[in-house]
């Protein structure tokens, strides 16, 4: 081992000593064992520039091969190890240990830092009194004793698949989506919402979960309808006549969903009905206010309901459902443009009228007949669109059906595979299912026309045939009257 002069850096010295695997000890007098450490006057410059150093043990060269820039020590009564003095101060040698880099690796390349361990038994590799070990511990509990560091984790590089990008730019669109409909719901007023071109790209592209609801609420507008205070005095009131039939359909249709069976259903449509007592109680209103229940608190869903049906389902549910009738003879013809075999062999050949499918289809908004993420995204468009677009729902269905309907040679079964479609029938996405749905050659605005159209013609029948039986009923003949001469 050989000097270095006095003109080299602190810095120099220091790294040489690290290379040929020299640790700095503090230097302690054995008889002054309960004292301080001596104390060095000598700056560490004087002392590396002694022109030798005294080797004191084993002459035997060391191997250099290895480096790291963090020595493992021995425990310090190992008394084989070799040392070296430099004036007033000791430095033991100690051999590296555990799989370090080589230096002919790569002389660019910092090697890697191995993992300190600090074990309490003989084969510690750090010692208690050394530097190391008390700047390892410095950062932990300070209560003046050394405390054991933590391990440092090595890097290890991956072997098997990376992360799922498409998940994180998936839930990145997500996040998006979320951001675009709440901006999108404070600049577009809900009564307007129905005529925005941005909400009917928005609908489309999907509604995320988190604000279904609340995009629900707006395109029905239900801030328009709600009173506040109204609801809890409702509820106050009498059960009306359906309230058995309630109870009994909310136990049949969801039985799965405990949150529902806790009079919160019962008492929404018990109080909607007290509040619009002209409407007759369905199985459809259970399934509709069920399902805006489980995305809605109790009262927030109450009022969305209330929009919706003085919007759109109202009619189904009157005490002369002629709308409901209006939009089956609508929906029967819609089928014979569209699919012509089908619409034989269900209307004619097993004399199913369209009535016995747009019932339970329309009243239920399609919830009993099509998954429920299907329904939901049903529900989207519905919302936006209009009943026009149950007409396409229900063509899609058909289309789907048309194979296994053929098929069938019993109309319970025929009838049961168009009001429940088997699972193998759809699409396995909502996203398809929608685009079959919008792909149906139908023309909206012939279709409300005709509705508007065809009801009124029903109401003056209807009208008609009311007073027919009335005057039949009470006897009189009607007066007429005749020209003066």
């Amino acid at each position: 081992m050989q000097g270095r002069r006095s003109g080299d850096t602190d810095h120099s010295a220091v790294n040489d000593l690290r290379v040929n695997g020299v640790s700095p000890t503090p230097y302690t007098n054995p008889q002054m064992s309960g004292s301080a450490p001596l104390a060095q006057t000598s700056t560490l410059r004087s002392k590396l520039s002694l022109p030798t150093l005294k080797i004191r043990a084993n002459d035997r060269p060391m191997q250099h091969e290895d480096r790291s820039p963090t020595l493992s020590v021995t425990p310090s009564d190992y008394s084989d190890q070799p040392t070296v003095s430099v004036k007033d101060l000791n430095f033991e040698l100690v051999k590296p240990t555990g799989q370090l880099a080589s230096i002919s690796e790569d002389p660019l390349r910092s090697p890697p830092l191995p993992s300190p361990s600090i074990r309490g038994e003989a084969g510690s590799s750090l010692r208690a009194e050394s530097p190391a070990l008390s700047m390892l511990s410095a950062s932990s509990g300070r209560t003046g004793m050394a405390q054991p560091p933590e391990p440092v984790k090595r890097y290890t590089p991956s072997i098997g698949p990376g992360p799922k990008v498409a998940d994180t730019q998936d839930i990145e669109a997500h996040r998006q989506r979320e951001l675009r409909w709440i901006s999108l719901m404070a600049s577009v007023p809900a009564a307007q919402s129905r005529k925005s071109k941005r909400v009917r790209k928005l609908l489309w592209e999907g509604v995320p979960a988190s604000v279904r609801y609340m995009v629900w609420a707006h395109l029905t507008d239900s801030k328009a309808k709600r009173m506040d205070g109204l609801y809890p005095k409702l509820l106050q009131r009498d059960p009306v006549p359906a309230s058995a039939n309630i109870e009994r359909d909310v136990r049949r249709v969801f039985a799965s969903e405990p949150p529902l069976l806790d009079g919160s259903l019962v008492n929404l449509l018990q109080a909607y009905l007290c509040m619009v007592p002209d409407v007759q109680y369905g199985r459809g209103l259970t399934v509709i206010a069920g399902h805006l229940l489980l995305h809605s608190p109790e009262e927030d869903a109450f009022w969305t309901f209330v929009s919706l049906m003085d919007r759109d389902l109202r009619p189904y549910f009157s005490a002369h459902p002629v709308q409901m009738e209006v939009d089956a003879s609508l929906f029967g013809k819609a089928v014979e443009a569209n699919e012509p075999n089908i619409a034989k062999k269900v209307f004619i050949d097993m004399a199913i009228p369209p009535a016995s499918l747009c019932r339970p289809w329309f009243t239920a908004l399609f919830m009993e007949a099509l998954p429920s993420e299907h329904a939901q995204r049903v529900w989207d468009i519905f919302l936006f669109e209009g009943v026009v677009f149950l007409f396409r729902v229900g063509l899609a269905i058909m289309q789907c059906c048309k194979q296994t309907v053929m098929q069938t040679a019993e109309r319970d079964a025929v009838l049961n595979t168009l009001l429940h479609p088997p699972a193998l029938c759809l699409p396995s996405n909502a996203e398809t299912f929608l685009e079959m749905a919008s792909s149906v050659k139908l023309k909206d605005d012939d279709v409300r026309r005709q509705r508007t159209k065809l009801e009124a013609q029903v109401k003056r029948q209807t009208q008609a045939r009311a007073h027919t039986s009335q005057v039949t009923a009470s006897g009189a003949v009607p007066s007429i009257s005749l020209p003066r001469s």
